[in-house]
């Protein structure tokens, strides 16, 4: 056998050298990568997560060069039986992943050769490794996306639930952290529904546009194989071809776009999460969390910690400046492919990775919090929280312009807190000293459930109305 730097090898593998160092790119080269360009040039340790995508667009574009006459009937049965085995290796463990090889796309092919020898070799016809990654990544991104939604359904089902058993059961509505006005649980955690499901519409719309192959775009310029396209694009659940070869293999806004939509929702999760650490002080008193949930002090025994919450409230920071990271190695690259963008993936696989666990971690808290109702109703009355009730009636029924209601009920407020007591407990002789016209029909709206209860607009607190919010989701998501 020779060892001439163009010749092939048994396996169809063209080397440098005598074997050490083999790449599928060496004919241009007589000498072998530094030891820095090969640590710094292989990314088989990040990418070879895009197995399944390569195999599943390898055997497309294979099936396409068969069906075109490109490719032979005998070497594309070869190659798809090739893909077969390679498909079976990764599974079982058996694949040898190698360094020498770069990444996913140059071990497949090499990997390929070893098995079925020199029909392997045709399989890269018409293709380059710039549509290809183009493809594998972008059918990743889009299978991610996939979960993710998913998941955000199964969230929403889970805070319906807890919504519906709650519907009218009293908390404080909070401003600047402050009691504002009484809501219910149930309307509390219904604006997360609402949230979330603006989320799954963010990756909805960004898997739509991400539905174009790139596949067949070739190193930047297209082909000049008589290849189809469309068909290969259809195998792989596109809706069409992207109609540009340099935009198809250089741009990743499917994958900004995706890790926005990610920020977006771990933004939402980690202001749940924040609630849930707040609620659980004994200050508030509000939720608690079974023991499966939360962990312990080596020091403190007495302490349950709400970790769980509070590491989906740190993966925001991850997911966020994955975003940062990717924009950032994409904003001044001119077309069309640098390798700048193999810094694409380890950002959105960490990203994706951390959106995972924390809608998962999520789930299982929303499903087991255990509220402190009576906790809640309580607290739902303090602050002065039917003020704004109060100045409402006295616009209603007294017919006084809102700012003059608003001077008079936060009058009111001052003597009740001079006195020490609620404003349903604030005699109406105090009342009269400030609006002669207040009547004991006043009481009426001072209570937390009427506050509640009035609150009948589309959108608001009224239990009738969540519910009623709550059947609408369950049609939507059913």
């Amino acid at each position: 056998m020779t060892s001439s730097s163009d010749a092939p090898s048994a396996a169809g593998v063209p080397t440098r050298g005598s074997g050490e160092g083999q790449t599928l790119w060496g004919g241009r080269f007589s000498a072998k990568p530094a030891e820095v360009m090969q640590a710094i040039n292989v990314s088989i340790g990040v990418d070879h997560r895009l197995w399944e995508q390569d195999l599943k667009g390898s055997r497309a574009h294979c099936r396409m060069l068969m069906a075109q006459g490109i490719v032979s009937a005998d070497d594309g049965a070869a190659i798809l039986d090739g893909l077969d085995r390679i498909e079976a290796e990764i599974r079982d463990g058996t694949f040898p992943f190698r360094d020498e090889f770069e990444d996913i796309h140059m071990n497949v092919e090499a990997r390929l050769s070893e098995l079925i020898g020199a029909p392997s070799g045709r399989l890269h016809t018409a293709r380059s490794r710039n549509d290809q990654v183009a493809t594998d990544f972008r059918l990743w991104v889009r299978d991610a996306c996939d979960r993710t939604l998913a998941q955000l359904h199964a969230l929403q089902r889970i805070l319906l639930d807890r919504a519906e058993a709650h519907a009218g059961d009293l908390m404080p509505g909070f401003t600047h952290l402050q009691p504002a006005q009484p809501v219910t649980l149930g309307h509390h955690l219904m604006a997360y529904v609402e949230m979330f499901g603006r989320d799954h519409g963010r990756f909805a719309d960004a898997r739509a546009r991400m539905n174009e192959s790139p596949l067949g775009a070739a190193a930047l310029a297209g082909s000049p194989f008589p290849i189809d396209r469309h068909a290969t694009a259809a195998e792989l659940g596109f809706d069409r071809p992207m109609a540009n070869s340099l935009d198809a293999v250089s741009d990743r806004d499917f994958a900004l776009e995706s890790l926005s939509a990610a920020s977006i929702c771990a933004g939402h999760l980690s202001r749940l999460a924040e609630e849930i650490v707040i609620w659980m002080t004994p200050q508030f008193g509000f939720v608690t969390l079974p023991d499966e949930l939360t962990t312990g002090s080596s020091i403190m025994p007495q302490k349950r910690n709400p970790d769980a919450a509070e590491l989906v409230r740190a993966k925001t920071g991850r997911i966020t400046g994955s975003l940062i990271a990717l924009t950032t190695v994409m904003k001044g690259l001119p077309l069309a492919y640098s390798k700048d963008m193999q810094e694409d993936k380890p950002p959105v696989f960490e990203a994706f990775d951390a959106l995972d666990l924390a809608l998962t971690a999520m789930m299982a808290m929303v499903a087991a919090l255990r509220p402190n109702l009576e906790r809640m109703r309580q607290a739902a009355g303090s602050g002065y929280s039917t003020a704004t009730d109060l100045a409402d009636w006295l616009v209603r029924e007294l017919n006084l312009p809102f700012r003059q209601a608003h001077h008079v009920t936060g009058a009111a407020v001052k003597r009740a807190e001079a006195l020490g007591v609620d404003l349903g407990q604030l005699p109406l002789a105090e009342l009269t000293a400030l609006e002669p016209r207040v009547t004991e029909a006043v009481y009426k709206v001072l209570s937390p459930e009427a506050s509640c209860a009035s609150r009948l607009s589309f959108g608001g607190t009224a239990p009738d109305g969540v519910r009623a919010r709550i059947a609408e989701w369950r049609s939507r998501l059913s």
